[in-house]
């Protein structure tokens, strides 16, 4: 009997999982049910109609900036993108565990939508090691990663980004399908890992393999590393009040990465290593069901946030979300006192100085 993992977030939709408890009885699926109709709907409509907003205003912001972009503004471009086409994808996800009838819309959109959410998930993980790398070697080596007379090389590492993100994709193109769970009497999207002939646990625990190293691990120390070492070197200047400022923001940056996405990861972990364990207990199971869902929602946050972190922080955003609002028939009165812009060097939008390698790019 196959029984179905349950964890809304398209990476980890497994046909694939026990839901028996010790001694072989049944667990009752009617508590997480209900909290899984209840909860997902409300809780990914929240990420998506702050993430969309947020994100909307910061991608408006840049294309009335367009043409005083840095290196730091294509990158926050691409970012913005790939965190509305996530978002874009939680509706879906929002719907099949309101309605009773679970996924109605085939396999095909099950593929595609699964694909478009690995794909935003990845692709925005990495955008933020690029941006960290970016700020690592123009900080403290005072070394350009891209010169601006070669704006080809960043859209180059842009492209490249997506292209990477696509092929760690091509595994829910092969395992999503739309799968009718007989016990819960409902169709879902989810990864069926046993349409091979080969074993069904191997190909899971590659999944979260992969999704453990690349997707967190491997960005969690260029975050580390890269930010520890700025830190470090800003420490030694003598940037006074503006040197704070870049601590302030470079703390709100990782703290809010791992608030974000490290009690999923942990979730998910102990949910791997829970579903090798012979002797479930169905409290625990429905414990982990839950923490999967809430601490999903929580990640997905993470998409809400990246505006809030990597441009409204900046005083010329500010001034030109205040000059577009401006335009737009708004009176606005704002106490806040701008620095005025030095005229011969082009800086980027949430940045408060120029891009270069002796200013704090943060």
């Amino acid at each position: 009997d196959r029984q179905t993992d349950r964890c809304y977030d398209s990476l980890y939709n497994d046909s694939y999982n026990d839901t028996c408890c010790e001694g072989g009885d049944v667990c009752d699926l009617t508590e997480s049910m209900t909290f899984e109709a209840v909860f997902i709907p409300v809780l990914y409509s929240v990420a998506f109609v702050v993430g969309i907003l947020g994100n909307g205003v910061l991608l408006g912001v840049l294309v009335q900036s367009r043409k005083t972009w840095s290196v730091t503004d294509t990158f926050i471009l691409h970012l913005g993108i790939a965190d509305v086409l996530l978002l874009m994808t939680l509706p879906i996800w929002a719907a099949q565990a309101a309605q009773a009838e679970g996924w109605t819309f085939g396999t095909p959109l099950c593929k595609i939508t699964g694909m478009v959410f690995t794909i935003n998930f990845y692709c925005g993980i990495f955008l933020l090691a690029c941006i960290s790398l970016d700020r690592y070697l123009s900080i403290v080596h005072a070394t350009q990663m891209y010169s601006r007379r070669k704006p080809w090389v960043v859209q180059a590492s842009c492209l490249g980004v997506w292209l990477f993100s696509l092929l760690l994709s091509f595994p829910d193109w092969i395992f999503l399908e739309a799968e009718k769970d007989d016990r819960r009497k409902k169709t879902e999207c989810v990864r069926n890992y046993l349409k091979f002939n080969s074993t069904a646990s191997d190909w899971k625990l590659a999944s979260r393999f992969l999704y453990h190293t690349v997707g967190f691990i491997l960005p969690s120390v260029i975050l580390i590393f890269c930010y520890s070492c700025i830190l470090r070197r800003l420490r030694c200047g003598t940037q006074g009040l503006q040197k704070q400022k870049a601590f302030r923001v470079i703390v709100a940056v990782v703290v809010v990465f791992f608030l974000c996405w490290t009690p999923f990861n942990i979730t998910l972990f102990l949910d791997t290593l829970h579903s090798s364990n012979n002797i479930d207990t169905c409290g625990v199971r429905t414990s982990l069901e839950k923490a999967k869902i809430v601490t999903s929602c929580v990640g997905y946050l993470h998409c809400s946030l990246n505006p809030i972190l990597y441009a409204f922080v900046g005083v010329k955003f500010r001034r030109q979300l205040l000059s577009i609002l401006g335009s737009l028939g708004c009176k606005l009165k704002t106490s806040v006192k701008f620095q005025s812009a030095v005229s011969s060097r082009r800086s980027s939008i949430w940045s408060e100085s120029a891009d270069t390698s002796k200013s704090i790019a943060i």
